[in-house]
């Protein structure tokens, strides 16, 4: 089965597949073996591009950055706009193809590795922290019809960083396949994957109004320096508590109260950095009373004890 369509490349287009050779070193280097692309391009005002496939065995990103398609899965038919994103993953069944009044303009890559699974995870739940930790510990075998349900379809806007992420990763075709090239490709791939995440995350925040992020934070700096409960936290946003809690650990992977604590300690850590004041007087301005308590708080977050941290050289 052809990776990709045979659509006349125009002379500002791209499309380049990996070598097999090539593709086989990937799969086996340390380095390499986690995430590593195998076909990439640019389709710019595609005209009458289409492509086909009953199924495929490897992970397909495409980005809209123009114009328009459509897209068909097993489970919906649905347009594709300027600013989507469409995730793909290994095993589905599916036909895209481009408008013929507004023909889009597409960035597409084909990808997988040991770890495409995982990071395919993360952009389906942005922020599920927990949740992938979990999966990722279930068994790996999953039947055709699981992998399909999995696939993305969002709007994202245009994304100036993320064309730049395409263009730069596709300059691999020009590298002559040096090993230096392909390892930083492939951790290109994994940047450009995490930076995606974050985008979706960011979208899901800004689209669910029911969580405002901004005054939520807010709240938390204006009690960093004493204590703050969840019933204040969830009468801030004018959610009850189990919304409120089920929202907040969805975006961040973190309860309310674990992320404040956190934030505290993050804290001590920059009042520990500027200053020679004991460490009573640190736990004081951050509402803890009794010193050995927030010593034990500390610990637990940071992973050192307060007067181990502000004698580490690692600080």
């Amino acid at each position: 089965m052809n990776i990709t369509s045979d659509w006349p490349l125009p002379p500002d287009g791209i499309r380049f597949l990996m070598p097999q050779q090539q593709l086989q070193r990937l799969t086996r280097h340390a380095l390499t073996r986690a995430l590593y692309p195998i076909a990439m391009g640019y389709y710019p005002v595609a005209q009458h591009h289409q492509m086909r496939r009953r199924q495929h065995d490897n992970y397909l990103l495409i980005y809209c950055s123009a114009g328009g398609g459509q897209l068909q899965t097993d489970h919906r038919t649905a347009p594709v706009s300027a600013g989507d994103l469409v995730l793909l993953p290994k095993h589905s069944r599916h036909f895209y193809r481009s408008d013929a009044r507004r023909p889009w303009t597409i960035y597409w890559l084909h990808f997988d590795g040991e770890l495409a699974r995982a990071f395919c995870r993360q952009l389906q739940r942005p922020g599920d922290e927990q949740g992938n930790e979990q999966n990722s510990n279930q068994d790996v075998h999953q039947t055709d019809e699981q992998n399909a349900q999995q696939n993305i379809h969002q709007n994202i806007g245009i994304q100036p960083r993320l064309i730049s992420a395409f263009g730069e990763l596709a300059e691999l075709r020009s590298s002559r396949y040096q090993l230096p090239n392909l390892i930083y490709a492939c951790h290109q791939l994994q940047a450009l994957l995490s930076y995606l995440a974050l985008l979706l995350r960011q979208h899901d925040l800004s689209a669910h109004k029911t969580l405002d992020w901004a005054r939520v934070q807010a709240a938390m700096q204006a009690h960093k320096h004493d204590h703050l409960s969840l019933d204040t936290l969830a009468a801030e946003v004018q959610l009850s508590k189990y919304h409120f809690s089920k929202k907040f650990k969805q975006f961040t992977g973190q309860s309310p109260i674990q992320y404040f604590i956190n934030m505290k300690m993050q804290y001590a850590c920059d009042l520990l950095d500027a200053g020679n004041q004991p460490v009573k007087q640190v736990a004081i301005s951050l509402g803890y009373e009794d010193v050995y308590y927030f010593s034990r708080l500390f610990k637990k977050v940071i992973g050192l004890s307060p007067d181990q941290y502000r004698k580490s050289k690692y600080r």
